[in-house]
């Protein structure tokens, strides 16, 4: 059904960008949030990033004005200006348009995930 595959992760020193990409089938039309995901060594899951069918955008304080979300046929997170702290393993996530405006993340059969890219910025 819903599949969903990132790309994109690698090394850079601190100061870098990456361009990390989600490539989502599964379903009809463009109708799905979607989000982005990072959990680091020895740290809870962090919800980075979240872009809603009609383009409004959330993100983690912590990335704001270095991150940006956006989606075309698939789901995109622009990361500039990384930092060591920015290293973690990044998950591509979707659920329902109408779970966008929730405060948390839906836990239910009808959120995906893919299966992470890793991002790892030495200083």
């Amino acid at each position: 059904q819903v599949q969903l595959v990132e790309s994109g992760g690698g090394s850079v020193q601190a100061g870098g960008s990456l361009r990390l990409s989600c490539a989502v089938s599964g379903y009809t039309g463009n109708s799905y949030c979607a989000a982005w995901f990072r959990r680091a060594p020895g740290k809870e899951r962090e919800e980075v990033a979240r872009i809603s069918p009609t383009g409004t955008r959330i993100y983690t304080d912590s990335v704001k004005g270095r991150f940006t979300i956006s989606r075309d046929n698939a789901v995109h997170l622009q990361m500039n200006g990384l930092t060591p702290e920015d290293t973690a393993m990044y998950y591509c996530a979707t659920a329902q348009w109408w779970d966008c405006g929730s405060s948390s993340w839906p836990d239910n059969p009808t959120t995906y995930w893919g299966q992470g890219t890793q991002v790892t910025v030495s200083s």
